[in-house]
């Protein structure tokens, strides 16, 4: 187990049970760490039922397409905890139709609201958060994105346009922050029946391809994602930045 013995940390993005950031808040609370979770108002009563299982949660509304929403967040984190030592950015967000119908007919909206919550929200929360990692000594960003951003997923479309700018990110942030002992890094994990997911059109072929051709011939599950973000996130992780770390059974390597 990880150890975040005194530890604080902001977890955004937690839509349920089965969200990879819920995955990721469960490890570092088994670790010790004291953590703030956003919600969106649509999903608050699930949040809220599940950081029951938390020592003193903080929850707090937040949409990450509002700068007002990430300043009040970050005012009411340095006020309760003092401070801020990691930060996972789960939020991403593409319409429907924008999944549905061919690349070519993603619309000018569509690109920028897909752009924006799912990749430009990482600046603005990196930025937001900086004064409260330098308040203890420097501080570890996680993201989310999949290998869509490398290669054409059926149905994937926008969302793989926002995840290669996400991972574009990760990297200018990694060396923008850097010098305040800041790391930033990135989880690109394996196909999981999320709330997301779902929105994503034949998603049960994707398993199954995974399923038959990743080298351990199957699926990983969210808890995996959780241990290996807990160890990025952690000391342990402390010479780790400007990396995407790819947790999906190694489909990742294979060919044929």
């Amino acid at each position: 187990m990880i150890d975040f013995s005194n530890k604080l940390g902001l977890i955004v993005g937690v839509a349920n049970k089965r969200s990879i950031a819920w995955a990721i808040a469960q490890a570092a609370a088994r670790g010790g760490a004291r953590l703030a979770l956003t919600y969106q108002a649509r999903v608050e009563d699930r949040v809220r039922e599940l950081a029951q299982g938390l020592e003193q949660p903080l929850l707090l509304p937040c949409d990450v397409a509002s700068d007002s929403d990430i300043e009040a967040v970050f005012s009411a984190v340095d006020q309760q905890f003092g401070g801020l030592d990691f930060l996972v950015h789960g939020a991403a967000f593409a319409l429907p139709d924008e999944l549905s119908l061919p690349f070519a007919n993603t619309s000018r909206e569509g690109f920028r609201l897909a752009l924006d919550i799912s990749a430009y929200s990482l600046i603005a929360l990196t930025r937001g958060a900086m004064p409260l990692f330098e308040k203890r000594g420097g501080g570890s960003v996680l993201t989310l994105t999949y290998l869509g951003s490398e290669r054409v997923f059926p149905n994937y479309n926008v969302m793989g346009v926002a995840k290669a700018a996400l991972e574009a990110s990760v990297r200018y942030l990694a060396a923008d922050v850097g010098p305040k002992n800041v790391r930033v890094n990135a989880i690109s994990a394996g196909p999981i029946k999320t709330l997301a997911a779902a929105g994503i059109s034949g998603f049960s072929s994707i398993l199954g391809v995974y399923r038959d051709r990743a080298p351990l011939r199957r699926n990983v599950e969210t808890s995996e994602v959780g241990d290996a973000a807990a160890f990025l996130l952690s000391d342990a992780g402390r010479g780790i930045t400007g990396e995407v770390l790819i947790v999906d059974a190694g489909f990742h390597v294979t060919g044929m």
